[in-house]
């Protein structure tokens, strides 16, 4: 037969436990609730009776038109009317009983007028096939500019021009005689140093393909550092005659570094 196990009991178990009373706040009250009540209230007075009050039914002829409710101009006002800009006031009208003035002439002869200034239509060109027109005057069409006195011939600015260069040309040719400076190459020189520098360039391109592979001496990297730089001398000068000859026309007048080294290679 089991056992039967029952609950540790308390003597204090049977005192009477004291309820707390859970406290709820107060209601939220709206303060628009007076004013809703008193709505409700005047509506519902009004239909205490059956169906709907009875109202006024609009006017027949107040049915919706065409930009009524489109916003209007505002109106013109009556005083608007009365304002004048004019300072002086037009004359009056003439009356049925009043007479017109007889027997006014014009000192104006209007036959002669019309014989001596005869109004003719201005000359027009059309130049596109919509038929664009303008006035043959302004088309190019006319012409007006070889009618001129100077008409083909050298103007005044241009013929100063000409001769400050002119003049120019004379004192630098003066001081190249004076001075032992520079003079502008020839077409053949200038063709026979091109050709130098680049048989030149060859030359060394020859004797830098010639260097061993393996360059571990400092004689070997000073000789290979020396041909590169002459090489890429070489290049600039070449690149410099051909873009003068290019650019210009005409042969530099001052030789490159590079052109001593071709002539000494002569």
């Amino acid at each position: 037969m089991s056992e039967a196990i029952y609950p540790a009991g308390s003597v204090y178990d049977w005192i009477p436990k004291e309820q707390e009373e859970i406290k709820k706040p107060p209601r939220y009250v709206s303060k628009f609730r007076p004013a809703v009540i008193l709505e409700h209230k005047l509506t519902k007075d009004a239909k205490k009776t059956m169906g709907p009050p009875k109202v006024e039914l609009p006017s027949p002829d107040k049915y919706l038109k065409k930009h009524s409710k489109h916003p209007k101009p505002p109106e013109k006002s009556e005083d608007g009317h009365k304002t004048r800009t004019c300072a002086v006031r037009k004359p009056a009208v003439p009356r049925r009983t009043e007479k017109p003035l007889m027997g006014i002439q014009t000192q104006r002869d209007f036959l002669q007028t019309t014989v001596m200034f005869p109004r003719k239509p201005k000359a027009i060109s059309v130049d596109t096939k919509e038929g664009h027109k303008q006035l043959l005057e302004n088309s190019g069409l006319v012409p007006k500019y070889v009618m001129k006195k100077d008409y083909g011939e050298v103007p005044t600015y241009l013929q100063l021009r000409s001769e400050a260069e002119r003049k120019a040309q004379a004192e630098y040719q003066r001081l190249v005689r004076e001075q032992n400076v520079l003079q502008r190459l020839t077409e053949e020189d200038h063709q026979a140093v091109l050709k130098g520098l680049k048989k030149k360039w060859d030359e060394l391109h020859h004797e830098y393909q010639g260097l061993p592979i393996l360059i571990d001496t400092p004689s070997k990297k000073t000789r290979k550092i020396r041909l590169e730089e002459n090489m890429s001398q070489l290049e600039k000068d070449i690149s410099f005659f051909e873009s003068v000859v290019m650019s210009s026309g005409n042969p530099p007048s001052v030789a490159p570094s590079s052109v001593l080294v071709v002539e000494s290679s002569r």
